[in-house]
């Protein structure tokens, strides 16, 4: 169920409480996800990606989140997508904190349908039960979605016209709570913090499908931008610090045996000769 008015004024109370104590002013966007962040976790190099496979697709590419809330990625976006626009069902998230919403996020449900065509939909988030994968489709050249493994079902688009091209492990918003939270905000000896970091998942998805004639295109793009990667350091969100100390760096590869690739490393889903 998405947050209630009131749930929402008893986190920002909970938030403004934990300012008074908190270790480090990034911490917040991953015990208030809501507030503060997103619920998934993200790098500058996941909005490059982003980034890289719109200008694949057009010189002026169109793109929109569904489901956006505040906004936190999708002003990422528009840094690089500056026409870049947002759809948020629920009005009353930005009236019942005082918080002006920005003109380029519009108040819509995708359920009842998506009024324009765009070049890449991102959905980072669907809540459980919810299903506008059809409405998505009809939209759409290429979908991006971030999949909360156990959470997010209805984020697949296999079957509605879509071939999934790639796809890479990221940590979820939780998997980067608990460890913080162990870390800074608990009285856990550090010993079985070790432990139980040695332990730790990551438990988001990120997939990437397009229509079938993109995507030799933008598999070749998805390429290119992580070679660049590779070759050189990006400048990173102050917040990925955050990450890096919580043990989910760029390419590692957790102990956890349920964790098959190395973090933010792309799987390509299909060979560009077939």
């Amino acid at each position: 169920m998405p947050p209630q008015i009131n749930d929402i004024n008893k986190a920002l109370d909970a938030l403004n409480k934990f300012r008074e104590y908190t270790i480090s002013p990034n911490h917040e966007r991953f015990i208030f996800p809501f507030l503060c962040g997103s619920y998934f976790t993200y790098r500058k190099i996941d909005v490059i990606r982003i980034f890289a496979i719109a200008k694949t697709i057009s010189e002026n590419p169109t793109y929109l989140d569904v489901g956006c809330g505040y906004g936190d990625f999708l002003e990422k976006i528009r840094e690089y997508i500056p026409n870049a626009e947002g759809i948020e069902k629920s009005a009353e998230i930005f009236y019942s904190i005082g918080k002006a919403k920005p003109e380029y996020i519009k108040i819509a449900d995708a359920y009842n349908g998506i009024d324009k065509k765009y070049d890449i939909i991102f959905v980072g988030w669907m809540e459980p039960g919810v299903d506008y994968r059809d409405q998505i489709s009809e939209s759409a050249k290429c979908i991006i979605t971030t999949l909360d493994q156990g959470l997010s079902l209805a984020a697949e688009f296999d079957g509605h016209g879509f071939d999934k091209i790639a796809s890479w492990v990221t940590p979820s918003w939780e998997d980067i709570n608990i460890e913080i939270t162990n870390r800074y905000y608990s009285k856990i000896p550090n010993e079985l913090i070790q432990k139980l970091a040695d332990l730790r998942g990551a438990h988001n998805l990120w997939y990437v499908y397009c229509r079938p004639e993109l995507k030799k295109r933008i598999k070749n793009a998805l390429k290119l931008c992580l070679a660049e990667e590779l070759e050189k350091r990006y400048e990173k969100y102050e917040f990925e610090t955050v990450l890096d100390n919580a043990g989910y760096k760029y390419f590692e590869r957790l102990k956890n045996p349920f964790t098959k690739y190395k973090l933010w490393d792309p799987v390509f889903d299909f060979d560009t000769k077939t």
